[in-house]
């Protein structure tokens, strides 16, 4: 049964003409088109699919004709309904009328002109078919005479049908004469609305604008709300909906399952009548006080199911706001778990970020009494065994979950219905995401390249083998204490002209620290930190005197080791002076505040601290005290950021943050823990990585998305997020702190001697102690400081500086490496292990 035994083209526009004899109708498929009967415009005849629904609009191409004939397009706008998104068809208007009058012609031009399908029938029982056929969105009865047409019958004959529950009807009535009458029997009958007879195609035109924006749309949104319900009805996890009043207003068959209810015996309950512990008053007062400011709340509590049986809850209470503003609803997501700590349901659990801001939380519930959550507690999601997934989807089932553990339970979800390739592909995939170190490359030991195999081994494993009966003590165990009879400045004014000569392009990335090392007897750290610290006005940020700045700067290089090599207070001053250097680029003054800043030169001073000229390694193979102390995990680092702080605290007179705010010291206090800590060679890789991912490459694809207002405000803000700003602190001290071979050629090779010396000295001492030699080629006797600075420039410095560069911009800095790379390689080539060619 159909709704359209013929077709009449007319004023360039499609009408459809119901006849007498039902079977005359086309079915579901279009009708075929009669020899000589003109064709209609695209879209008139074209059945319509699900329309979208939404509260806002954006305005793109129709998916299908306009339903004009003119040729011009109308665009049919995207609706957005929350997060979702939808394209909607072509708006389907079904015209009843006994006849083809003036008033049925002013809607057809009506739709013409708003680009909508219509369709006219003359006879009711032919518009209830076409109805069910075509699902239309608005049906436009012809109620002025009842004798032809009896609207309100065939009004209750379409509302009988559940397919009418999201559509628009509209009665056409005659103008009053008289007293205008009551709509209650249009209501009755199952009208939305009213028209009172105006041929006019532009009232008519208005009212269907009217309708399409004030009826319509709220309609389509409500049929979206179905494929939300069939997301939770499905959905593993149980869901409950309370109102404000603690009824229960839904719960999913996962959540009546687990609670051991029958469907919709929940309906309608208090949830005062759910069995509940009650000795958990405490918690539950807590969960009150949070969720009824709008905030969620999450945790874990118990309650009981139908059978009275306990059950631990994790628990997250999210509260809805509705009518007036205030919180009408009560969400609940909830999953339980057993003794053991291993889930006995679906593969994901809620984490645990309690106590975070819901967007609710904007809004402020007046109502006197707030959710009993005793009974809130009541939510579980002990899924039953028949809902549970596969084992490979709970192996790594936890009470809070990381987002690395989500990912594995995503795949391994995946693996159940994928081809035996894929799922062999995603079994490797696995097996490398549960390793630990995720972001350092696999480094094979079988390389051609002892230089490189022995700088991974000794700066990226904290323990290299098993340490032996001989135990390492460092020397530097006791602090070292200024010296009286060292001269020291009292100020920036009166230090000596051959140390301010030599200070004097401190802010070029050129400066030689080894001529401020000459004139300062080795001890270049503080009168470089001095100008550095009053450059960027470090005592007024920490609220501290000179002189305090001043016994600070001295009691920190007192404590480096003038004795060392490499790892002395001009290694410090060095670091420092990059540190200032690349404060002062564009990109980073743009991120950073003046906290960040001081915070930032001050890790630099301190990130060597009471550096003993030997490795991680090293100290843990002695069973030094320090990688005892510290469980042989980052031991000098932690060993440089614990005794900064009690240096400078120890002592008044020294304490450059005494004067500070308290949560603008803690704040400093961790940021330069973790930058100190980033300087640790094992997470090198981890920290380069991370920011690609988080900062230069979100940053590429602002830039190439052209430069646009939006672009342009984002690529400045986006790094200034507290996890950006710490991944871009962390990046800064680390590449201060190995710059050495971006520096120019005579500070590279002077720096290349010292480390390799220092490197030197401690196989020599392992060899005396007779513990692993933790980099065999770095033996005096035959080691290439070429191929060693080749190997480290490869392996650690290129994609770091890259990276780096890529973010801040230092072309000096990468013409250097560049320069100095090829030095070494042209070294290499001539066979050299010496530091320079030999003498012509």
């Amino acid at each position: 049964m159909g709704c359209a035994p013929s077709i009449q083209a007319s004023e360039s526009r499609a009408v459809y003409h119901g006849g007498n004899e039902a079977e005359d109708a086309p079915g579901p498929t279009a009708p075929p088109l009669q020899p000589g009967v003109p064709r209609l415009p695209p879209g008139q005849t074209t059945a319509a699919s699900a329309r979208s629904c939404g509260s806002s609009l954006v305005e793109s191409e129709p998916s299908g004709g306009s339903g004009s004939g003119n040729g011009n397009t109308v665009a049919v706008a995207d609706i957005q309904f929350g997060p979702m998104r939808f394209h909607p068809d072509q708006l389907q208007v079904l015209l009843v009328f006994p006849k083809e009058d003036k008033q049925c012609n002013g809607f057809c031009r009506a739709c013409e002109k708003a680009g909508f399908k219509c369709t006219v029938i003359k006879e009711a029982q032919t518009a209830l078919a076409c109805f069910l056929d075509k699902h239309h969105d608005v049906i436009i009865i012809d109620h002025r005479n009842p004798q032809q047409l009896d609207g309100e019958v065939l009004c209750r004959s379409i509302r009988s049908s559940e397919l009418s529950e999201n559509t628009v009807i509209v009665g056409v009535v005659r103008r009053a004469v008289r007293e205008e009458s009551s709509v209650m029997s249009l209501i009755e009958a199952g009208f939305t609305r009213r028209y009172v007879e105006n041929p006019s195609a532009m009232a008519c035109y208005n009212e269907l604008l009217q309708m399409e924006f004030g009826l319509v749309r709220p309609q389509l949104k409500l049929r979206a709300c179905n494929s939300m319900f069939t997301a939770l009805e499905k959905s593993q996890e149980a869901i409950e909906i309370t109102s404000e009043d603690h009824i229960v207003q839904y719960a999913n068959p996962a959540f009546e399952t687990t609670m051991g209810y029958e469907s919709g015996e929940l309906i309608g309950k208090d949830l005062a009548e759910v069995p509940v512990n009650e000795k958990k008053a405490d918690l539950l007062d807590t969960i009150n006080s949070c969720i009824r400011i709008g905030k969620e709340w999450q945790g874990i509590c118990s309650a009981k199911e139908k059978n009275g049986d306990n059950v631990q809850q994790n628990v997250k209470i999210l509260p809805v706001i509705g009518q007036g503003g205030k919180i009408r609803h009560y969400v609940s997501i909830v999953r339980a778990c057993n003794g053991n700590n291993k889930a006995t349901k679906i593969a994901e659990c809620v984490q645990s970020d309690t106590h975070t801001d819901n967007q609710s939380g904007k809004h402020n519930d007046r109502r006197k009494s707030s959710l009993d959550v005793r009974t809130a507690a009541s939510r579980t999601s002990k899924v039953s065994s028949q809902r549970r997934r596969s084992s490979m989807a709970r192996i790594h089932s936890m009470k809070i979950e990381a987002p690395i553990t989500k990912a594995i339970n995503i795949i391994s979800a995946a693996q159940e219905s994928s081809p035996m390739p894929v799922t062999e592909a995603l079994d490797r995939v696995l097996e490398i995401l549960r390793t630990t170190e995720l972001y350092s490359p696999q480094f094979d030991a079988k390389d051609d390249d002892p230089h490189a195999i022995d700088l991974v081994g000794g700066l990226m494993s904290d323990v290299f083998r098993r340490p032996s009966r001989n135990e390492y003590v460092l020397s530097t165990k006791n602090l070292q204490q200024v010296s009286s009879s060292v001269i020291t400045p009292t100020s920036l004014h009166d230090i000596p002209s051959q140390i301010t000569q030599a200070m004097e392009n401190e802010e070029s990335w050129d400066f030689d620290i080894f001529e401020l090392e000459a004139a300062t007897h080795k001890r270049p750290l503080i009168y470089l930190g001095l100008k550095i610290f009053a450059r960027f006005g470090v005592c007024e940020v920490l609220k501290c005197s000179e002189t305090t700045l001043r016994s600070w700067m001295q009691i920190i290089e007192a404590n480096y080791h003038a004795s060392n090599p490499y790892h002395n207070s001009t290694h410090s001053a060095d670091v420092l002076h990059a540190t200032a250097y690349f404060l002062c680029k564009e990109r980073i003054k743009q991120t950073l505040d003046p906290l960040d800043e001081v915070t930032t030169l001050i890790a630099a001073t301190v990130h060597d601290l009471d550096h003993p000229g030997r490795t991680n390694s090293f100290l843990c193979n002695a069973g030094s005290e320090l990688a005892i102390l510290y469980n042989d995990t980052a031991v000098l680092e932690r060993h440089h950021a614990a005794l900064a702080f009690q240096l400078t605290t120890g002592d008044d007179k020294c304490n450059i943050f005494k004067n500070m705010e308290r949560n603008d010291y803690r704040t400093l206090r961790q940021s330069i823990i973790d930058m100190v800590l980033a300087t640790e060679m094992t997470k090198h890789f981890e920290h380069v990585n991370k920011f690609v991912n988080s900062i230069n490459k979100p940053l590429a694809a602002l830039e190439e998305d052209g430069e646009t207002d939006k672009n342009q405000e984002a690529i400045i803000t986006m790094p200034r997020t507290p996890d950006n700003r710490c991944l871009i602190k962390r990046m800064l001290i680390k590449c201060a702190d190995v710059s050495n071979p971006c520096r120019p050629l005579e500070q590279c090779i002077e720096w290349a001697a010292r480390i390799s010396e220092e490197y030197f000295s401690q196989t020599d001492e392992e060899k005396r102690q007779d513990l692993p030699v933790v980099m065999p080629v770095f033996d005096r006797n035959t080691c290439s400081i070429p191929k060693s600075q080749i190997s480290f420039i490869d392996y650690f410095i290129t994609d770091m500086f890259a990276a780096w560069d890529d973010f801040v911009d230092l072309p000096e800095l990468m013409q250097h490496l560049d320069n100095n790379f090829k030095y070494w390689k042209g070294l290499d080539e001539m066979k050299l292990r010496s530091l320079r060619p030999p003498p012509e």
